[in-house]
């Protein structure tokens, strides 16, 4: 068997709606993918996952805490690519719509804020890390993570 592509799938503040489409993805393309892919980070599909040496890393869902933002540093350290997907990641919205409150308002969530450990503002990936690439959407748009996916597969020899 030949090199496959090391792949993590992680998800941060969010409705994980994008990890869901990546599941329906593999409903059509898992024939294709299995012997060139390896999720070896990925909840959604296994129990235990690895965190070293990825090729890349899709990421959904915004940096909403300092845990959050950690792992986010982990994983960026840990993958030679890391791909935002959804709108969540690219942007930090609409996990973001705190960030508009009036002040009132933030006053009144400050205290669950500090309990959970929150950050002031919920942000995108890139406010914390580089990001490679993106595919947008909310969920992510199927032909732009595939199409994203099989570009890696290229880039890293695999096919």
């Amino acid at each position: 068997m030949g090199k496959k592509l090391r792949v993590g799938i992680f998800s941060f503040t969010g409705d994980e709606g994008c990890v869901i489409t990546f599941v329906e993805i593999l409903n059509y393309k898992i024939r294709d993918w299995a012997d060139k892919v390896d999720f070896v980070h990925a909840r959604v599909l296994r129990n235990k996952n690895d965190m070293a040496d990825i090729d890349v890393s899709f990421v959904e869902g915004a940096i909403a805490s300092d845990k959050d933002r950690r792992k986010l540093l982990e994983i960026r350290e840990n993958s030679k690519k890391v791909v935002a997907i959804g709108t969540c990641a690219i942007s930090g919205a609409p996990s973001n719509h705190r960030n508009f409150f009036d002040e009132a308002t933030r006053e009144e969530i400050r205290p669950i804020l500090q309990q959970f450990q929150h950050l002031e503002k919920v942000q995108p990936l890139n406010a914390f890390v580089r990001v490679d690439a993106v595919v947008p959407g909310c969920p992510i748009i199927e032909p732009t993570f595939v199409k994203v996916m099989e570009n890696y597969l290229k880039e890293f020899g695999v096919t």
